[in-house]
């Protein structure tokens, strides 16, 4: 029997299947969108530069659920009609009227979702338990409830990461917010598998912890990394920590190994709600791990995106993958190849503040926030344009208005412009062009955009 060694990364293993004669071969997804079949033997002459990472969108059918808030932004609990619908395309069709179609979600549950394949995993709004839903016929449906066993957990206010395909980790501060528990979930029937607290003490001067933090799982070495700080006193008032911590989680045992102040960043985005609204963690390729953060500086919060290199625990002294910062960095996502999609706000704009004079641009509703897209390889960012003319900015803040197809190579973004109805833009990854998808009915305002299996 020969023995081959394959130094297969995520840019080049697609899926291994049999021929007759018992052949082993490869099918390899090339970057012009063509397909080649070799067998092994032959797979040592291909390049990287041939090839691409596996898609988990090919040839795999579905669709896109689209969630609009009535009157006004939504996000962080604003008491605002939230409703959803699931449309086949976003590249055409007639605009997207939300009355008598779709269904209304927040009397139940909450638009902040953890999304895999075709379900929604999530704490609903009576805190009681965990449930997967599906989106099926525009009506959610509960698959499975598992009710709380010991931990406990507020809708909204927790992180997550996913260890395996069907093993779920929930982590949050406690109800006193004194101490941060864990659950893990089997997602195949929503048992609970194991819960605890990790042995992270709130610090000295200090009285508790942010509510839930950000989590990452890196799966090469098996660690978890829990982005988090301390503050004192609570809401708009509270003293938070000048730096946040990275704990460095074992995910078997959930052993906090090092506990590590950072001097990168004053604050992770996101760190009231995970990642259930917006993505603010990725890993590429070499198994680099991406954090959006901010600082707060002159300009007001400097977007900031950070990186701790494959094999290390912190961040890379001094690097900053969000080039010309003018405001916070929002949502992240990787498409491939060093290219970011991104969502962030300019904070040098000013808007009436309803009283005669101005404020800063930095509310929920403000038209200040923008798209563009960063080439971490080139250490450039690029503001989606179409025929040359920068999108208008758009508001609300708290929303991942975008989703990536990567069968297709596409990123389809929700505008709220103020000049103009709602409207869904299409980003095509492989030449750069934007072009216009299906416009909204006014009166509605995106809030997310997700591409769910069917």
């Amino acid at each position: 029997m020969k023995r081959l060694l394959l130094a297969l990364t995520a840019t080049m293993m697609l899926c291994l299947g049999i021929h007759a004669q018992n052949q082993y071969v490869m099918k390899i997804l090339k970057t012009d969108g063509t397909t080649m079949e070799l067998n092994v033997d032959d797979i040592k002459d291909v390049t990287f530069d041939e090839v691409q990472a596996p898609d988990p969108y090919i040839d795999v059918p579905h669709h896109f659920d689209l969630t609009v808030t009535v009157g006004k932004q939504g996000g962080m609990g604003r008491d605002v009609t939230t409703i959803m619908q699931s449309r086949s395309t976003l590249d055409s069709g007639a605009p997207v009227d939300f009355k008598n179609m779709g269904a209304e979600i927040n009397a139940d549950y909450s638009m902040e979702v953890i999304l895999k394949g075709k379900y929604y995993y999530q704490v609903p709004v009576s805190a009681d338990r965990f449930v997967k839903l599906q989106f099926v016929d525009n009506k959610m449906q509960v698959v499975k409830a598992q009710p709380f066993r010991e931990n406990t957990y507020n809708t909204r206010q927790y992180c997550h990461a996913w260890t395996s395909d069907n093993n779920l980790l929930i982590m949050a501060a406690n109800g006193d917010k004194n101490a941060i528990v864990w659950t893990k979930l089997n997602t195949d029937d929503m048992s609970i598998i194991s819960e605890g607290t990790l042995s992270l003490q709130v610090a000295d001067g200090y009285d508790s912890f942010t509510t839930s933090g950000i989590l990452a799982y890196r799966e090469s070495d098996n660690k978890l990394f829990y982005f988090y700080y301390n503050k004192k006193g609570s809401g708009r008032s509270a003293k938070n920590e000048p730096f946040f911590h990275i704990a460095v989680i074992d995910a078997n045992t959930m052993a906090v190994e090092q506990d590590i102040i950072n001097s990168e960043a004053n604050e992770m985005a996101g760190s009231a709600y995970g990642e259930l609204l917006q993505q603010t963690t990725f890993f590429d390729e070499k198994d680099n791990l991406y954090l959006v953060a901010f600082s707060d500086t002159e300009i007001g919060e400097e977007g900031k995106l950070l990186r701790i290199s494959k094999g290390n625990y912190n961040f890379d002294a001094g690097y900053n993958g969000f080039p010309n910062s003018d405001g916070k960095l929002l949502t992240t996502q990787y498409l491939g190849k060093g290219k970011v999609f991104t969502y962030s706000r300019n904070d040098a704009l000013t808007e009436d503040d309803g009283k005669g004079g101005t404020r800063k641009a930095t509310q929920i509703d403000s038209y200040s926030h923008y798209y563009s897209v960063i080439d971490l390889n080139a250490n450039t960012r690029t503001r989606m344009a179409v025929n040359g003319s920068d999108i208008d900015y758009s508001s609300g803040r708290f929303s991942q208005r975008s989703t990536f197809d990567r069968g297709a190579g596409k990123v389809y973004f929700g505008v709220n412009t103020q000049s103009a109805a709602p409207s869904v833009y299409v980003y095509d990854v492989a030449t750069g062009a934007v072009s216009k998808g299906i416009d909204v009915a006014e009166g509605y305002y995106f809030e997310q955009i997700r591409l769910v299996e069917d």
